[in-house]
Formats: C-alpha cells, sequence, structure tokens
C-alpha cells in the first residue's frame, strides 16, 4: 500500500474497514498485543509509573488504519486490559487511550510532509502529548490524585517511549513485506 493511498483514505472509507474481517482480526491482535505489553511486560515503578510499549500497537492500528480504528483499538485495549487485571475502567484515561490511536491515524492525513520518518514522528508525539502526556494525565490527577511531581516525570518517559514506538512504526512503514501484507488486509 502506497503513502499516498493510506494517506488519502476517506472518512467514509476509513469507516468501511469496519465491515472488513480481516481488519477486525487484525485489530483483535492489536488489542491483544497491547494488553499484553501494557499489562504484562511492563515495568512498574511505584504505583503511578509504568514503563511500557502499551501504545505500540494503538499507534500502529491508527497509523495504518486511520483514526477510526485507532480509536476503537484504544478505547478496546483500555477496556478490556482493565477488566482482565481488574482495574476499575477510568473514563478519562480511556479517553486518552482512544485519543492516542485517533491521533496517530489523524496526523499523517491532515499534514503532507514526504519525509516519512518525520512523519511517523509527528503522528507518534502528537498522539502522545495529548492521549499520554495531558489526558491521561489528567485522569491520574483526578482519580488517584497523583501529585504533579509525579506526572511531571511522564514527559521525559514518553518521549524517550515515543522515540521508540515512532522508530518501529517507521520501519514497518519502510518493510516492503509488511505494506504489501497491509494491502492485503484492507483490501475487499
Amino acid at each position: 500500500m502506497s503513502e499516498n493511498k493510506v494517506r488519502t483514505l476517506s472518512p467514509g472509507s476509513e469507516l468501511k474497514l469496519f465491515k472488513s474481517t480481516r481488519v477486525l482480526a487484525a485489530s483483535a491482535l492489536l488489542i491483544a498485543m497491547s494488553i499484553v505489553l501494557g499489562k504484562v511486560l511492563a515495568i512498574n515503578i511505584g504505583d503511578s509509573i509504568r514503563i511500557s510499549f502499551e501504545n505500540l500497537p494503538i499507534i500502529i492500528a491508527g497509523y495504518f488504519f486511520g483514526p477510526a480504528v485507532g480509536l476503537v483499538v484504544g478505547a478496546g485495549a483500555d477496556t478490556v486490559g482493565c477488566l482482565i487485571v481488574g482495574y476499575s475502567i477510568n473514563p478519562i484515561i480511556l479517553v486518552g487511550a482512544a485519543s492516542i490511536g485517533f491521533f496517530a491515524g489523524l496526523m499523517p492525513r491532515a499534514f503532507n510532509v514526504k519525509h516519512k520518518l518525520v512523519r511517523v514522528y509527528i503522528a507518534v508525539f502528537t498522539a502522545h502529548i495529548i492521549g499520554s502526556m495531558i489526558i491521561k494525565s489528567l485522569g491520574m490527577r483526578v482519580y488517584f490524585h497523583t501529585p504533579y511531581s509525579v506526572l511531571a516525570m511522564r514527559i521525559p518517559l514518553y518521549i524517550a517511549v515515543g522515540i521508540a514506538e515512532g522508530y518501529v512504526v517507521y520501519l514497518l512503514r519502510s518493510s516492503g513485506h509488511f505494506m504489501s501484507q497491509l494491502e492485503r488486509v484492507t483490501r475487499r
């Protein structure tokens, strides 16, 4: 699938992706990956800081399938992950997870940047700034009264995680084999 084809999917055609069994199966796999990366393979530092790559599958869903699919994968991953682990669902953090997928899908379509690496990092960092650093931190502050000093530690954390996640998305985007498989998934 060419970069132009990814970028020029109209909102109506992105919503039609939900009718594709292949896209639904890929979305379910990305939700499962997010849960494993976020709940099983995470490194917890205290009660409020967690080093994980749980947002990587959500960003992949948004970047490659569009903002609507990214939003649903983010919301699904947060909801199912909370239910599996036994956490209560925090609606603000749920919106933050959904917005990560949404903005990861919206940014490459909104900005016509030719350089692929720059395009990927605009998507990843916009998703993390809005979803992780602002909305999820607000949810942690409102529901758990997390101190501002602890929330401030999330900024360098998500800068480092975003650099790694952006590079993975860039490698996937640069892989001809991955892009041909992605085209098979999105083809009707």
